[in-house]
């Protein structure tokens, strides 16, 4: 597969990914002591991180304890998401 093939393959796959999210926020702390980033859409209730692209990074809660965000992959990996994640299913 040349790179170009391989680049538009990587995106779409990602975006598969991604579109599993129901942007529910329990992995970034909702349910207790969110992540400063995380910002609640007033409309339709989903979560989003306003610092999403280079969230990989040491981060601080609503309370002040800092932590390192990591991705859902590792979530996966380590078998550490919520109850309800759409990622359990």
């Amino acid at each position: 597969m040349d790179s170009q093939k391989y680049i538009k393959y990587s995106k779409t796959e990602e975006e598969k990914f991604e579109a599993v999210c129901k942007r529910c926020g329990e992995c970034c702390g909702a349910l207790d002591d969110p992540c400063e980033n995380l910002v609640k859409n007033k409309t339709n209730g989903q979560w989003f991180c306003k610092d999403y692209k280079d969230r990989h990074k040491q981060q601080k809660t609503i309370a002040g304890n800092f932590f390192t965000c990591v991705s859902i992959r590792e979530h996966i990996r380590n078998d550490t998401l919520r109850p309800n994640c759409a990622y359990r299913k």
